[in-house]
This record gives structure tokens, C-alpha cells and sequence, in this order.
């Protein structure tokens, strides 16, 4: 009772397949109703209290007392900026400048760097 290939389409293999397939699905759809029904119960466990957050939270807090705040700047009122602006024109108009004590020394190293650079232009460097 062996049965040979023949020339047309095999319908009992092709309908071992397709039942293979639904049986396939229908054991996949149990298993995904069962997991549903784990994670709704797991889910359904009481969770556990925060207690670490509080106790960082108050390590926190604890700490930024300990840091040192840093200073306010006094905010001028309106007449000292007002007797400012008038202070600094006339220093202005006068060319009298509060004198630096390392001014001489920065004008001398400026000439020198200005020499400097000429010598290098006249070689065509720059």
C-alpha cells in the first residue's frame, strides 16, 4: 500500500500542513493567554516601598547645607551709577588716567615687538 507521486496536486499533504499550521497557532495563542494571565498577577504584587529615594533625598539636602552659599552682589542704587557716568566723562575730557604701575614696562615690550615685526616684514616673512 504504498501510494506514488502523481501528476496533480496532493491534497492530503498539503491539508497535513495546513493542520500542522493551525495546531502551530493554537498552541502559540495558549501560551500568550497564559503569560497574559502571569504578568496581570505579577503585576498585581505589592510594590516595594521607595525608602532609598527618601533616604539619598535627605543625604542631599544634608549636604547642601553644608555648602557655603555664594555671596550677593549689593545692587548700587540709581545716584551712585548716575554720579558714575559723570565721574568718567570728566576723567575723559582731562586724559587723566589712574597711571599703571607696569604701563612703562608693556610700552616697552610693544616697541619692541613692533620692531620685531618690521624686521620681519622687510625680510617678506609676513
Amino acid at each position: 500500500n504504498v501510494r506514488l507521486g502523481g501528476l496533480g496536486p496532493d491534497y492530503e499533504a498539503v491539508k497535513e500542513k495546513v493542520e500542522k499550521l493551525r495546531q502551530q497557532k493554537e498552541y502559540a495563542k495558549q501560551i500568550k493567554e497564559h503569560n497574559m494571565k502571569n504578568m496581570t498577577s505579577v503585576q498585581r504584587l505589592p510594590a516595594k516601598p521607595k525608602v532609598t529615594t527618601s533616604v539619598s533625598r535627605q543625604k542631599a539636602l544634608e549636604y547642601a547645607k553644608k555648602i557655603p552659599r555664594p555671596k550677593t552682589f549689593v545692587t548700587r542704587q540709581p545716584e551712585e551709577e548716575v554720579k558714575d557716568e559723570k565721574v568718567l566723562p570728566q576723567i575723559l575730557r582731562r586724559n587723566h588716567l589712574p597711571q599703571i604701575a607696569s604701563l612703562e614696562t608693556l610700552q616697552d615690550r610693544h616697541e619692541k615687538e613692533k620692531q620685531v615685526v618690521a624686521a620681519f616684514r622687510t625680510l617678506h616673512i609676513l
